[in-house]
């Protein structure tokens, strides 16, 4: 494949040689509304080699090199009991093999759930895993990252920042270890270094911290005599619904509409409820948008809740390789349900759900506890969505060749 080819190409000319990276998380979980972060106070550590009466695990080796490290390592004041008692924690929650399954310890899961504050920002971009590698899901509208031509599924391969003293690969980077290094006060600089498939040299990009303040939904008219509603959803996060409301409300306020564009391009997700609100007012109620498949082999259908207020209306839905989770949740319960055509480009191709629950002491864990289907059944997992009408948009297109191509299916 031409973008693997490309990427171990720019790890050789690296050498030594990710996100809202404000922090939106919708990128790389899809997570239960309302969740709420509390942050305390980190627990001051106290290391017991005795093991609960209701383990019965050997931790004679970990003891083993425990001690080794202690008598061996040359530099003691690198070995600070908390934070190898976290490294070690880290490691086991990725033995799972899983990268949406990730431990925070405490700095990183507040940065991960604090709200933007003035001090803090970001460049506005969503990460993920595509093919292995740490990757950008979706830049989203107006940031930074978009400004700079930032692409959803570049490959980030390095990330650089002076003032930190940060220049580092990002092979085994975790998305959570990302968010720290990406993340910044506004007004600094990071530096990020990109492959991005077709293109043969890595691409460099310096980036400026800002606010991270994007709407999540935009309602704008197109096609002859603005006849045409175009809603662009940028995540599904917990404020998606009122906002989606007053666009419906707009739409419905409006004589001779011909129809509703979807566009879902460069959302990368959220939460799943977002997702089922949204599908409801398409479908009729009682509708099931998504099926949720635990690891027990047990299912849960999520139905349409709700009273279908666009279901006579012609739909289109936008989607590409940034569309993902919560966003192929919407794309794949409508063109099951009704047979809307999805345009554009493959999706992202994000199948699973995470629960993220806060430990004692501020540390975190977002873990992986189910998959999700498609009405029929379907698994997006790393496969993604296939639109019904496969138009590209080139990076040197004057205008949306993709919008162009939805808004001529309504005539």
């Amino acid at each position: 494949m031409s973008a693997k080819i490309n990427f171990l190409k720019a790890r050789k000319i690296i050498l030594s040689v990710f996100v809202l990276v404000a922090v939106f998380t919708g990128g790389y979980f899809l997570g239960v509304e309302g969740y709420k972060a509390e942050v305390t106070k980190a627990l001051n550590i106290t290391i017991s080699r005795q093991l609960p009466p209701d383990k019965n695990i050997d931790f004679s080796l970990f003891w083993q090199v425990w001690d080794l490290m202690a008598q061996k390592y040359y530099d003691k004041s690198k070995l600070i009991p908390s934070q190898m008692i976290y490294g070690a924690i880290e490691g086991m929650v990725a033995s799972a093999g899983d990268p949406y399954t990730t431990f925070l310890p405490p700095a990183q899961n507040k940065i991960v759930n604090e709200d933007l504050s003035g001090s803090f920002g970001g460049v506005g971009i969503e990460i993920g895993y595509k093919g292995g590698h740490l990757a950008v899901i979706a830049p989203l509208p107006g940031t930074p990252a978009e400004k700079a031509g930032v692409k959803a599924g570049d490959y980030i391969v390095k990330i650089t920042d002076k003032a930190k003293n940060v220049d580092l690969d990002s092979t085994n980077m975790s998305t959570s270890d990302a968010v720290t290094y990406i993340r910044g006060v506004a007004g600094t600089k990071v530096t990020l270094t990109l492959v991005r498939e077709g293109v043969s040299d890595p691409i460099v990009v310096e980036l400026s911290r800002e606010k991270i303040n994007v709407s999540s939904v935009t309602l704008t008219w197109v096609g002859d005599e603005s006849s045409i509603a175009d809603i662009k959803i940028s995540k599904f996060g917990a404020e998606t619904k009122d906002e989606w409301n007053k666009a419906v409300s707009q739409i419905l306020e409006r004589n001779n509409v011909k129809g509703v564009i979807v566009d879902l391009r460069n959302n990368p997700g959220g939460y799943l409820q977002a997702a089922v609100d949204l599908a409801s007012d398409f479908v009729p109620i009682g509708t099931t948008v998504v099926i949720q498949q635990n690891g027990d082999g047990t299912k849960q259908e999520y139905k349409s809740n709700s009273l279908p207020r666009l279901e006579n209306y012609q739909i289109i839905i936008l989607i590409n390789g940034g569309s993902a989770s919560a966003s192929e949740i919407l794309s794949g319960a409508l063109r099951d349900n009704r047979g809307i055509k999805l345009v554009g480009d493959k999706s992202f191709g994000k199948g699973t759900i995470q629960e993220p629950i806060d430990i004692n002491g501020g540390s975190g864990i977002h873990v992986t506890t189910a998959k999700w289907l498609t009405p029929d059944g379907i698994w997006v997992h790393e496969k993604g969505l296939i639109p019904d009408v496969e138009v590209a948009n080139p990076d040197d297109a004057t205008e949306d060749i993709q919008l162009n191509a939805a808004i001529k299916l309504f005539n």
